[in-house]
């Protein structure tokens, strides 16, 4: 669903009650790459690229620990809020995505 409001785009990603703190979930939007959204442990939702940086693995399916996941393929890891990588053998930053919350519901910002 893509919604307009004061000439900002936004698409609905998801409900907030679909995510757990301290998890992933992996979105797929038209017009995007897999999209992970992640529920930190303060409350807070931030959405990245699904796909590592370093090797074709899930970041939704990774580890959360505090504002970091990390891949279930190799270890590494990124900084939710970032993008940055932060454990090797990632080294290229990971894509985020400007979101918010309003009535239960993630969205992304366009």
């Amino acid at each position: 669903m893509n919604i307009q409001v004061n000439n900002i785009a936004e698409k609905f990603l998801c409900l907030t009650s679909e995510i757990e703190q301290g998890e992933g979930l992996q979105v797929i939007i038209d017009g995007y790459p897999p999209l992970a959204v992640f529920h930190l442990e303060d409350g807070e939702f931030y959405v990245t690229d699904d796909t590592c940086t370093h090797g074709d693995a899930s970041l939704a399916d990774g580890e959360v620990d505090g504002c970091e996941v990390e891949c279930p393929f190799h270890a590494g890891a990124f900084d939710i809020k970032t993008g940055e990588p932060c454990g090797a053998p990632c080294s290229i930053p990971l894509k985020t995505y400007t979101s918010f919350v309003r009535d239960g519901q993630v969205y992304l910002v366009e």
